[in-house]
């Protein structure tokens, strides 16, 4: 292991055996025994992961919910084992996975304190030396002496942190704490965390605040589905996030039909300079660029498009019939491209439909709908799409 490095992780794999379900019936689980079948299916959990986290590095780590961010934490930690590959630590480890988590319900908060400390290793006098400064942090100390199974979440996640922040690890992982919590709590815990970068040690930070991840992270681990989908820059990741979070949302609403004379094979979407992008700021110009095939030689087709909000409700649409854009004929690939000059809706999600179909609208060849998300951000406060307006008072 490169000295330089904190973790290393390997072609790391996690499985879980799911169990039948409970509705078998006896002689369906006998035939089935005779058989050989095995009924119980396996989750693949995290699959082959392989990266490493420097030493004094603060990595993030966004996905969705499922997506393994909670287990690769807890094989980091030890608390579970892996199926297959391996992870390589240096330093002190010190967690916060999840509400309560190496606490004993019956104990109290002090006697919590002392047994998460034996747990990693430090002596009672050690404990004691930090006991004080946890208290104070947590703000717990007219509650310290009552077992926490009479504590509120809040509560227990300020405990749990304290503790976890105050032995002074090496490493320290963290799952959503800032998810539980008052607004001077959570103030606290960035305030620490920025103390604990400031004395380079390594951090793994699982949050679905993004703005805040990406403040505190040098850089971003994105998974999903158990597979990195990226890792490197904060904002790029983010973004790369943001646009996985549109397409999976937008397929609930997708459709693709028509008589196949033509087709769309493909839409690209950048900005006004030409960059790509599905992320867009009120007021930017759009341009997306429209990929066809003919089977045959098809006469006046006329492409159009359609804007809907998050919801599959429709914002705007036109067609090349309606701006008197002629287009004579199509025949093989071609590429075709749509500039909108301004974008005026309001911050949000959006899906775009393309289409394409005869000039007399009784045949279509290729409808894709809802199927290329954007997102639009904007200052302004508004609903649907903005108008310039004036309002003027009246005198009587």
């Amino acid at each position: 292991m490169d000295a330089a490095n904190a973790i290393v992780v390997e072609k790391l794999c996690k499985d879980y055996r799911l169990k039948a379900t409970a509705t078998r019936s006896v002689k369906s689980a006998v035939l089935d025994a005779l058989r050989g079948r095995r009924r119980a299916s396996v989750l693949h959990a995290l699959k082959d992961l392989s990266f490493s986290v420097a030493k004094g590095e603060t990595l993030g780590i966004i996905g969705h919910n499922g997506a393994g961010k909670s287990t690769l934490l807890a094989l980091i930690t030890g608390t579970l084992a892996p199926t297959s590959g391996r992870i390589d630590t240096r330093g002190t480890i010190s967690s916060l996975l999840e509400l309560g988590a190496g606490f004993h319900p019956d104990l109290t908060g002090r006697e919590n304190v002392y047994l998460y400390g034996a747990t990693l290793g430090l002596s009672r006098r050690q404990m004691r030396e930090r006991f004080d400064g946890i208290v104070e942090f947590a703000g717990l100390s007219e509650f310290i002496d009552q077992p926490v199974k009479h504590y509120s979440s809040g509560m227990y996640i300020r405990l749990g942190f304290a503790v976890a922040v105050e032995v002074d690890p090496d490493i320290l992982l963290i799952d959503e704490v800032l998810a539980v919590g008052d607004v001077n709590f959570q103030r606290k815990c960035l305030q620490k965390m920025d103390e604990f970068r400031g004395r380079r040690k390594t951090m793994l930070v699982i949050s679905h605040d993004l703005g805040t991840i990406q403040r505190i992270s040098d850089r971003i681990l994105l998974l999903d589905q158990g597979r990195i989908m990226g890792i490197g820059e904060p904002s790029r990741v983010v973004g790369e996030y943001q646009a996985l979070s549109r397409r999976s949302a937008a397929r609930g609403l997708q459709r693709e039909w028509g008589t196949g004379e033509v087709r769309i094979t493909g839409v690209s979407f950048s900005d006004g300079q030409g960059r790509a992008t599905e992320h867009f700021r009120w007021g930017d110009a759009l341009e997306a660029r429209i990929a066809y095939e003919a089977a045959r030689r098809v006469p006046n087709p006329v492409f159009g498009f359609a804007i809907n909000d998050a919801a599959g409700r429709l914002v705007f649409g036109s067609n090349t019939q309606i701006e008197q854009v002629d287009i004579p004929h199509v025949e093989g690939k071609g590429v075709l491209s749509l500039r909108i000059e301004r974008l005026s809706m309001a911050a949000g999600s959006y899906l775009f439909s393309f289409s394409v179909h005869s000039a007399d609208h009784l045949a279509n060849y290729h409808r894709l709908d809802n199927h290329f998300p954007i997102s639009i951000e904007c200052d302004r406060t508004f609903e649907g799409v903005y108008m310039p307006m004036r309002w003027e008072v009246q005198k009587p």
